[in-house]
């Protein structure tokens, strides 16, 4: 990794929000985490499909990267979200690690057990870190079979809110990795203010990705790799794409 080149991270945003609210609420943790990452925060590919719970918070518009049943075990557009995003990816990448809060970081997670699987993102490097607040595994079990089928090597940092309605999911998905850290704070289904020893955790956790990614990419760094042929993603077609990762 070249000396002063940022880790790239792509961002991904919750249900019905968009990428400018996650950025205004990553801005609440301390600088000296956030100057350490170039921090990508696109939106999701479809517009918001109802009310969202941010309305009267942030301005609009807001965008939803698939849909869901209640129970959260059918997917609508999901085929079509995973291959958008290995094509952003690739097109806009390479990216160091992903960081996604509810639905942005169960996207994240899937994205990276299918990587590991070799399913997806062929041409791009493999992803190295992840940091998911209030994330969750998806439910169907031909999406679980592979996705989380070993545990997930890459490093890994969950935020749990004690009072979060997905605080037991968000525990599962933290199981589904190979000893992720697990940063506890006393909030709901939110981006959280980091005390003291969680920013001395996250901070501490930062710096050994860091160090990480100088040991692994050498002195070239990442940048100087050659470019993946933009023609050729590594994307499977959107219709195709989830029937063939589940067999």
């Amino acid at each position: 990794m070249e000396q002063g080149r940022k880790a790239k991270v792509l961002c991904l945003h919750g249900f019905r929000t968009s990428g400018s609210f996650l950025k205004k609420q990553i801005s609440k943790w301390h600088p000296s985490i956030l100057q350490q990452f170039d921090m990508v925060f696109p939106d999701g590919i479809f517009p918001a499909g109802g009310k969202s719970e941010i309305e009267g918070i942030f301005p609009p518009p807001y965008f939803e990267w698939f849909q869901f049943n209640k129970e959260f075990t059918e997917y609508t557009n999901l085929d079509e979200c995973v291959s958008y995003l290995c094509d952003y990816m690739v097109k806009n990448g390479p990216f160091d690690g992903l960081l996604g809060f509810s639905q942005g970081a169960t996207l994240s997670a899937l994205l990276i057990g299918y990587q590991a699987q070799g399913k997806v993102l062929s041409d791009h490097p493999p992803i190295k870190f992840m940091v998911s607040i209030s994330g969750s595994k998806f439910r169907d079990t031909s999406i679980c079979n592979v996705a989380y089928k070993d545990p997930i090597s890459t490093k890994s940092v969950h935020f749990i809110g004690e009072k979060d309605w997905l605080k037991i999911p968000s525990e599962e998905l933290a199981a589904a990795f190979d000893e992720p850290l697990v940063i506890s704070h006393p909030q709901g289904h939110t981006v959280p203010r980091l005390d003291d020893t969680s920013v001395k955790q996250l901070s501490e956790w930062s710096s050994s990705i860091m160090e990480d990614l100088k040991n692994v990419d050498g002195p070239k760094g990442l940048d100087s790799e050659k470019s993946p042929d933009k023609e050729n993603t590594g994307v499977e077609p959107a219709d195709n794409l989830v029937k063939q990762i589940a067999t």
